[in-house]
């Protein structure tokens, strides 16, 4: 366990503010990082906390949107129950978004069984720097392949499912979430803005669920109530990264640009698969 010093914390958290929103994997990096470098896993209680502030970045970027669906969610179920759901022919946009979240959660349960052994394969950095590459030709593919005009009011339950897929299929280390989720959406003929936007308002409920199971845990391990003030501290800078990188991602897909992001994974790939050879 790395001995967590205030500078330290910093660097975790800006490290988590970067990679977990733009499109290059942070399972990935922090896969290589341990084997090539020789550095370790710092406690899991601060890793469940990095998390969290980079999910609060979301919270902050997308307030109105998550405000809304979380109105119309109960909307939703007052008009179920009460019989006007039905006569509705078009729901709100806030309530097809909530929907549509909600499908494209679904394939994460199927993967939940087959966790221990996809976090088995961030033990083989050469996998890892393989499932870069692949990061790299899907983020090339779909800013030059994709980008439609589907927004919430036309995008079907199909797409979602689709979009959910692959975010199930990138819990594998080294397949990038967001990247994934985005290019997903852009091939099937998202607006740019509109996948970037469903993308992230995706990640929470799996960001979420995924922090409360890990921080019971953690917290029944015990808390070094010394190490909070270096815990705020990485959990700000993660936070506020955080909200850049989303800013960025946000302009990069608008103008077109999202693919570019592909020749910074195919670098750390090639170099980190070729660097495992000779280390071998």
């Amino acid at each position: 366990m790395i001995i967590l010093s205030l500078l330290m914390s910093m660097f975790m958290g800006f490290v988590q503010g970067v990679a977990e929103f733009l499109p290059i994997s942070s399972s990935g990096h922090l896969t290589l990082l341990q084997h090539f470098f020789e550095m370790k896993e710092v406690d899991n209680l601060f890793n469940i906390l990095l998390h969290f502030a980079t999910l609060l970045a979301v919270c902050v970027v997308y307030w109105k949107d998550i405000v809304e669906m979380v109105v119309e969610f109960f909307r939703g179920f007052a008009s179920l129950f009460s019989g006007h759901g039905s006569r509705e022919s078009r729901p709100p946009t806030a309530r097809r978004l909530v929907l549509m979240v909600i499908v494209g959660t679904l394939p994460l349960f199927v993967v939940l069984p087959l966790e221990g052994v996809v976090e088995q394969l961030g033990n083989y950095p050469a996998a890892v720097s393989v499932m870069l590459i692949l990061t790299g030709f899907i983020l090339f593919f779909s800013d030059r392949m994709g980008g439609g005009r589907k927004n919430a009011r036309t995008a079907t339950v199909k797409d979602a499912l689709l979009v959910g897929i692959a975010q199930g299929v990138a819990t594998i280390p080294g397949i990038s979430r967001s990247g994934s989720t985005i290019s997903a959406g852009m091939l099937l003929g998202f607006d740019r803005k509109f996948a970037v936007r469903y993308s992230f308002l995706l990640s929470l409920p799996a960001v979420l669920g995924a922090t409360l199971l890990k921080v019971v845990k953690a917290v029944g391990e015990g808390v070094d109530t010394s190490l909070l003030p270096n815990y705020l501290a990485g959990m700000v800078v993660a936070g506020v990264v955080g909200y850049f990188s989303i800013q960025l991602v946000r302009l990069l897909a608008s103008k077109g640009k999202f693919g570019n992001f592909a020749y910074y994974c195919w670098i750390v790939g090639v170099v980190s698969l070729v660097a495992g050879f000779i280390v071998l």
